[in-house]
């Protein structure tokens, strides 16, 4: 038998989850983010990029990046 190729893992995320993430991921670590999501970082991380989120300038500068 085929496998399912498309087979998803965890849960789907909500409208009001999805919210959340687009006011909390810019200036905040991806950790902090998560720990109210009750979600996993990476999570957290794999779904702002698909949902096209980027970190602010300043937060990014408040960890000592350069940008």
């Amino acid at each position: 038998m085929a496998k399912n190729l498309t087979r998803r893992q965890g849960n789907e995320w909500t409208k009001e989850e999805i919210r959340t993430l687009k006011g909390l991921f810019r200036n905040n670590s991806n950790a902090e983010v998560a720990a109210v999501l009750e979600r996993s970082p990476k999570a957290v991380e794999r779904k702002a990029a698909k949902v096209g989120l980027k970190k602010t300038k300043k937060y990014l500068r408040s960890l000592g990046r350069s940008v």
